[in-house]
């Protein structure tokens, strides 16, 4: 027997629950000069309980090539990458509407 979801109540291979939070979701990626003048690309608006910070940070840092954290609800990439950033939002299913870049 198929595990149910507790949101939805389908099956857990149709559920949907994590596709319709990713619509919700206003993404806002921005660029902050930090100590010593650095660039530091600020991605926030992401929702904690829907989405994984830990692993969507290190899959941007990986993509963008560059350290970086995610701490208050927000991640931090090391340098100015947001247009990579929202490429890669983008091809992990997020609406390219919903993602703003400043």
């Amino acid at each position: 027997m198929a595990e149910i979801c507790q949101i939805c109540g389908l099956p857990k291979d149709l559920c949907v629950c994590y596709e319709i939070s990713k619509d919700q979701q206003r993404i806002k990626v921005r660029l902050e000069k930090r100590k010593w003048n650095r660039p530091v690309t600020v991605i926030e608006g992401l929702d904690e309980k829907s989405v994984d910070l830990g692993k969507l940070a290190a899959e941007l840092k990986t993509y963008c090539a560059c350290g970086g954290t995610f701490k208050n609800s927000q991640i931090l990439l090391q340098g100015d990458h947001r247009e990579k950033t929202k490429e890669k939002l983008v091809m992990m299913g997020f609406p390219e509407g919903n993602i703003e870049v400043r």
